[in-house]
């Protein structure tokens, strides 16, 4: 297959979602993410995230992750970290996740050309103050990014999220699934800046809910 017709095939398969009815939400997504190289082989990762829910006038969830990462070699690395994630949702009480979790990061196609495609499998052990069980969610996450101008790239990614069991918060199944398409924007050396638009759709036993999001992440590597 050509390398164009396969960038298409892979960003359409990226972004499809279900086509259910649903309930919609705009919301703005901040991102900083950092990645600091201790040695050739082993990093460390952290970041912050802030996104603006409800019609985007209110903080409805703040995620603090950090991570530890081990190379195996120059395209698979593996790693381990926790997140603490505070959400303040309209109408049900505020909730506080402690989250363990455990990463798979390889590099699936790589190009002479600047084409990648990138694949992250992380599990996830979800507790909550105030909740009883410990929740299992896995996550499958893949990444396209090719080159549009000297200095620019288009950048894809789909993420559906299931969960591997119930608990008084998890409702067991394909709980999440996001999609996203932006441009990368190098600032400096080591440091980019990718907006773009997320659709996150959420699964939910009631109406499922899609969330439009306007989503700007700014990367650092030192």
């Amino acid at each position: 297959m050509p390398l164009r017709l396969l960038c298409c095939a892979i960003i359409s398969a990226m972004l499809s979602s279900p086509a259910m009815a649903s309930e919609d939400d705009f919301n703005i997504w901040l991102g900083q993410f950092a990645t600091i190289n201790a040695s050739d082989d082993v990093y460390v990762r952290v970041e912050a995230q802030e996104r603006f829910t409800n019609d985007a006038d209110r903080l409805g969830q703040l995620l603090l992750r950090s991570l530890v990462g081990y190379r195996l070699n120059r395209d698979t690395s593996i790693g381990a970290g926790y997140a603490f994630i505070h959400t303040n949702p309209v109408g049900p009480a505020e909730l506080n996740e402690h989250r363990f979790y455990q990463e798979f990061n390889t590099r699936l196609i790589s190009t002479g050309r600047g084409l990648t495609l990138d694949s992250r499998t992380r599990l996830e052990q979800r507790t909550f103050e105030q909740r009883s069980g410990t929740g299992w969610r896995l996550r499958q996450f893949v990444q396209l990014r090719v080159p549009i101008s000297q200095h620019n790239k288009l950048v894809a990614y789909s993420e559906p999220f299931l969960d591997l069991n119930q608990t008084s918060v998890q409702r067991g199944g394909l709980s999440i699934w996001r999609n996203f398409m932006g441009v990368s924007i190098p600032l400096a050396k080591g440091v980019e800046v990718v907006p773009g638009y997320l659709n996150q759709y959420v699964v939910r036993d009631g109406q499922d809910r899609s969330d439009h999001t306007a989503n700007v992440n700014l990367f650092m590597a030192f």
